[in-house]
């Protein structure tokens, strides 16, 4: 019975010491990814827009306006940074990406009309339906619009991991850091990103994960454009737009 027990105990501690060594991994693999996404930024993510090297399209990444009755201030704080862009002469156009998968619900559409509200004209704007995560709008940026280099346009914490996306791809970046919330304000958007550079990271390396649409290449009314002898003029993505209007989703700070 004692030899029993002792041996219980020890098959106990070897149990412990190998979920102590899987959580300590885990950990290192967290703390990499993390890592990977900052390293990405580093030297090419900007605070002030006058620091902005110019570049011919701003990428802008797309969330819901509102949060239940209020404002969603990372949507605010995003179209002020690329209001800001554009009158600074730093972009020629502005590419607004993001979900639009339900009848009811189209961030495009949503970006489009605060830029139109702030005067950015409609004819540099030009919508991205498909851009259901952020590997989605960086990747359909590349190989759809055919951008030759982007200034990604979100929260830092955001733009680190579409930086590492874009390296990934090839496409030459630089970012312009939206406004961030107050820590107490944004744990929940920061707890969720630490899961989406692990998913990132995995993505990238591992899975080699596409956008779900491709298709067709799309314009961009910049100087240069591959499509601009064409004569297409309409700033559309292959996946059609759906009705504008319905309830917001309970997102707040980014794509996946």
């Amino acid at each position: 019975m004692k030899s029993g027990g002792s041996r219980w105990w020890r098959w106990v501690g070897l149990a412990a010491r190998f979920a102590l060594l899987g959580m300590v991994l885990a950990g290192a693999f967290v703390l990499y990814t993390n890592l990977a996404a900052k390293r990405a930024g580093e030297g090419l993510l900007f605070d002030r827009v006058e620091d902005v090297p110019p570049q011919p399209v701003g990428l802008l990444f797309g969330t819901t306006d509102k949060i239940g009755e209020e404002d969603n201030l990372y949507f605010v704080h995003r179209i002020d940074a690329a209001v800001e862009l554009w009158e600074a002469g730093k972009v020629e156009c502005l590419l607004v990406s993001g979900d639009n998968r339900e009848r009811f619900y189209n961030e495009p559409n949503m970006m489009r009309d605060a830029l139109l509200a702030r005067g950015v004209p409609k004819e540099v704007i030009v919508r991205d339906f498909a851009g259901l995560r952020t590997l989605d709008t960086v990747v359909r940026a590349k190989k759809v619009f055919r951008a030759p280099s982007v200034v990604l346009i979100s929260q830092q914490f955001h733009n680190e991991r579409a930086a590492y996306i874009a390296r990934s791809e090839g496409l030459s970046y630089v970012g312009y850091n939206a406004r961030d919330l107050k820590a107490e304000a944004g744990w929940k958007t920061r707890l969720r990103e630490v899961g989406a550079r692990v998913k990132m990271w995995l993505d990238v390396r591992i899975l080699d994960t596409g956008p779900r649409h491709l298709g067709e290449w799309e314009y961009l009314p910049i100087e240069g454009h591959p499509l601009a002898a064409s004569g297409k003029s309409a700033p559309n993505s292959s996946l059609p737009s759906r009705d504008k209007g319905g309830a917001p989703r309970p997102e707040s700070g980014g794509a996946d």
